[in-house]
């Protein structure tokens, strides 16, 4: 039998729905929107129009969400109270970490090169202050002020080494803002809030680049920026790069793709065009609606890209086919509608569903993504039905030459005619053999996904081609780390900042912190108790307020709130996995249940960034995970429902748990865990997967043919389907794939994971899918015989 002939186009792929005993509407009719277009064609013309012109305005709303928290915000306590310690102690959201290295560092030459950089960054305008080596004062002597540790002029020869032996041996600057080998400094420079938080931050940061290059070169001393609003600068243009760069590669590969097997302008922007309007109106919807793009949020444009293709290409495939079959195209549009259209419905409910599992998060990041998407599939959903027919009445000419001249050489869909028909062919010939096969396949490929731990780094938020992450690695490496881990100490009622007591919770706390294995540079209000105490020999509590009050308001604020009612005594650790750093959390929180007894009037809480993602990290990913494995058997159950179908159900499960389970597999490969990026994007691609799932079965239950060879009954849909199941899913993996080019790792990992679920769950109806549909209606047929066996046998 040649399955890739032409011929083989069926008669059945218009059903007469008003028949008795025709297929039900799988639909429930919501695929009619689209008849409205070939009937108002002039008029929906200009409704099109008119909003894409108020979705462009939309667009340009569009802003960008650059908070590095925006994945644990919540209205959780342990969110709230992090968000109101950064409101308190405003000191590492608003600093940027300058990391000077270089083996030079502490010579002369390259001394006065630094300090000239610290003088030169102070001036820059919106800059608040800053600390660095050069902060750093001698002991005080008698009631005078402390001397700068660096003199005005630096000494020379042996003056200068001892100079270099009391840096190195100074208890503010060792270990903190100086490495051991002296060999890499820190500077920290804090910004002024309305800087960070408005549109000034891009000068300010580019300025500080910039004095910082000119300042250093020649010295061979190597400087990099680091800190929160770095980092918050190189993630918001991540964003809008990656915006700009996806709109056009989807553009272009989805352009390209169709022109190529459809050989005509016309079908292509009929298959092409739809998704792109999708993508405008879906993109001025969430402008108009104050939806901020974020890394999950970037990704919509590919996604919606996917969601609308994938039922245009089918659309366009139905429409074309019928055209060949001699109708008109006002015939050719109506058909494929309500042939492709109600699956087309179904697709873009699994999807949606998709999206509702997110809302099920804790995160307001994830579920902000889920409401954006489930909006954009609504969008789409009209959008396709709606602009298909309307382009195809608008475009085509000459029908009837088009399929006369096609008819004579359509080798491009003919072979992929002819490899469905032989895939198809080779499964329904065992199929009692694939589909154990598969069954053991899929549950073995479950059982390593099922081994998959959760993972969570910050540097994998971040930009991983910038300046930020390297230069907090260095500082991981040389300082304990970038990242700050914070102790609240909270005051009961009355209680002074001075008093006897207040002092010896915020020194026991400090010493917790500081015997916290993997916890370093550790700062707070008794770091000059201790340097007064140790230096000067003034322990007396009026000795440190006179100095607490000469510091600059920016440094006070670290430590003291303006209230005087609460301290933070901060830490640093570097960028580890969650997974290590929650030990070293639990462990400090234990350490200080010994203080919150002896002083139960003080309310201790460790908090800051690292804490709350260690925390929350995983049970979120968890969480997301078991909403995964809801979604499944809810979304099967919907296609049965939909299909008034168990067999459909049932023969659903495998072709749509496959791309799920083998993607989980080679994140388990390559030791990859399983990131917010990876869940997030099993569980869309889940729903997206299933597209091509359901347009096969739709096709499936049209093409049955009571009485008919069984074999031709599967043999045929895979036919007619296969091949806009095959060019969908290469599109839609090229546009989930173009993230890869993504500054953003996370973003990577979506963007080729999604991309190589949608090919292993095109396998998976191409392979499994026939093979299940076989067996289990072999199994129906056996049993049926059996049971009429028995009845007449009684």
């Amino acid at each position: 039998m040649a399955f890739g002939s032409t011929d083989q186009r069926s008669d059945a792929a218009t059903p007469n729905m008003s028949r008795k005993g025709a297929p039900h509407r799988l639909g429930f009719g919501l695929e009619r929107i689209g008849l409205v277009s070939l009937r108002f064609p002039l008029l929906v013309a200009l409704a099109v129009i008119a909003l894409s012109a108020a979705a462009a305005v939309g667009v340009t709303r569009l802003k960008v969400d650059d908070s590095l928290s925006q994945l644990f915000r919540s209205d959780t306590a342990e969110f709230k109270q992090y968000e109101e310690v950064t409101r308190r102690f405003p000191s590492s959201e608003f600093d940027v970490l300058v990391v000077v290295e270089g083996k030079s560092l502490l010579t002369r030459p390259s001394l006065e090169k630094l300090r000239d950089l610290v003088t030169d960054i102070q001036l820059i305008d919106g800059t608040k202050g800053l600390i660095s080596l050069f902060s750093a004062r001698q002991p005080p002597q008698g009631d005078r002020l402390p001397a700068p540790l660096f003199p005005e002029a630096l000494p020379e020869g042996a003056a200068y080494d001892a100079l270099i032996g009391q840096v190195k041996a100074n208890e503010i600057i060792r270990g903190k803002l100086l490495s051991e080998d002296g060999e890499l400094a820190l500077i920290v420079l804090a910004l002024d809030p309305a800087v960070v938080e408005g549109k000034g931050l891009n000068d300010v940061i580019s300025e500080i680049r910039k004095t910082v290059d000119q300042d250093l070169a020649g010295t061979g001393l190597n400087g990099r920026l680091s800190g929160v609003p770095v980092m918050q600068l190189e993630i918001r243009n991540a964003v809008e790069r990656d915006h700009l760069i996806y709109n056009a590669i989807g553009f272009v590969a989805g352009c390209a793709i169709a022109i190529l097997f459809f050989r005509r302008v016309s079908f292509m922007i009929m298959a092409a065009a739809p998704p792109l309007i999708a993508i405008l109106l879906a993109l001025g919807s969430l402008g108009w609606l104050d939806f901020r793009l974020n890394m999950f949020l970037n990704v919509m444009t590919p996604l919606i890209m996917v969601i609308s293709f994938s039922d245009s290409m089918q659309l366009t495939f139905a429409a074309r086919d019928r055209l060949l079959a001699g109708e008109s195209k006002f015939e050719a549009m109506r058909n494929a509608i309500l042939v492709v259209g109600p699956a087309c419905v179904l697709t873009h409910g699994t999807a949606g569903l998709s999206f509702v599992a997110l809302l099920l998060s804790d995160s307001h990041l994830i579920r902000t993504f889920g409401a954006a998407g489930l909006i954009a599939t609504l969008i789409a959903f009209v959008a396709v039905l709606t602009l298909m027919p309307l382009l195809g009445v608008l475009l085509l000419r000459k029908e009837a030459s088009f399929a006369a001249k096609v008819k004579e050489s359509d080798a491009a869909v003919d072979v992929l005619r002819r490899i469905c028909g032989w895939i198809a062919g080779h499964m329904v010939r065992r199929p009692g053999v694939y589909s154990a096969l598969s069954v053991l396949v899929v549950g073995g490929l479950a059982l390593v996904y099922a081994n998959l731990e959760p993972r969570y780094r910050l540097a994998d938020q971040v930009p991983d081609k910038q300046q930020a992450v390297a230069a907090s690695s260095r500082l991981d490496a040389k300082l304990t780390g970038a990242n700050p881990v914070d102790v609240l100490v909270e005051f009961p009622q009355g209680a002074s900042l001075y008093s006897p007591t207040s002092l010896a919770v915020i020194g026991s706390v400090h010493a917790a912190l500081e015997k916290q294995a993997g916890v370093g540079n550790v700062w707070s209000l008794e770091t000059l108790r201790r340097w007064l105490a140790e230096k000067a020999g003034k322990a007396d509590t009026a000795s440190l307020k006179q100095y607490v009050d000469l510091l600059p308001e920016h440094l006070k604020r670290r430590f003291v709130s303006a209230e005087e009612n609460a301290v933070v005594v901060s830490g640093r650790i570097p960028d580890i996995d969650a997974s290590r750093l929650l030990p070293v959390i639990g462990n400090l929180d234990a350490a200080l249940d010994e203080i919150r007894a002896k002083n139960p009037g003080y309310k201790i809480s460790v908090t800051g960034l690292s804490a709350v993602a260690a925390r929350n990290s995983a049970s979120m990913i968890g969480k997301l995970n078991k909403a995964l494995t809801i979604e499944i058997v809810f979304v099967a159950a919907f296609i049965g429902i939909c299909f008034r179908s168990l067999f459909v159900m049932a023969v659903s499960i495998l072709p749509g748990i496959f791309p799920i389970v083998v993607s989980g597999a080679v994140l388990w490969a390559m030791g990859e865990g399983l990131q917010f990026a990876s869940i997030v994007a099993l569980t869309v691609s889940f729903g997206l997967g299933l597209s091509a799932t359901i347009h096969y079965l739709n096709r499936l239950r049209l093409e049955y043919r009571p009485g008919e060879d069984p074999k031709l009954g599967v043999i045929r849909p895979t036919v007619l389907v296969g091949p806009a199941l095959i060019l969908t899913s290469v599109v839609l993996a090229c546009g989930l794939a173009v993230t890869v080019f993504s500054d953003l790792p996370s973003l990577r990992l979506f963007g080729w994971l999604s991309a190589f679920a949608m090919i292993a769950a095109l396998i998976g109806d191409l392979l499994i899918l026939p093979a299940t549909v076989m067996s289990l209606r072999e199994i129906i047929r056996w049993a049926r015989k059996r049971f009429a066996a028995l009845a007449r046998a009684n």
